[in-house]
């Protein structure tokens, strides 16, 4: 892959990074103003009902804030020049993959081995 060539996939991916970075924000916003804490009372039904859109308000939080993580740490190895490289393998990820998924670490190589890692000991 020629310099010129990497440099545009870099610069289309910083272009994805932020746009789905702003997109992560505006959604965790909206969220939070949509969200109406409940006074924990009424009958049980009432209270289950609150508990349950309390639980789903919070896994959804917690879901963006990773992905947001996960943009930001792509970002940031785009500024200390490690973008792109598979964490697994050391070896380049495929252009391809890296336009689909800009925050992606590992290679499809790289997900296969630690697939396959996971597998062996999750027994």
């Amino acid at each position: 892959m020629t310099n010129q060539i990497k440099e545009n996939i870099v610069t289309e991916c910083r272009k994805k990074l932020i746009l789905t970075k702003q997109d992560i924000l505006n959604r965790i916003r909206t969220a939070q103003s949509n969200f109406v804490r409940s006074e924990k009372s009424g009958d049980e039904g009432d209270v289950s009902v609150a508990h349950i859109e309390e639980h789903t308000f919070l896994v959804s939080q917690e879901r963006m804030r990773n992905q947001l993580l996960e943009v930001e740490m792509a970002l940031a190895r785009i500024e200390q020049g490690t973008f792109g490289l598979c964490e697994e393998t050391e070896e380049p990820i495929e252009a391809e993959r890296l336009l689909a998924i800009p925050w992606t670490r590992l290679s499809i190589e790289g997900a296969e081995m630690r697939e396959a890692f996971g597998r062996k000991f999750a027994r």
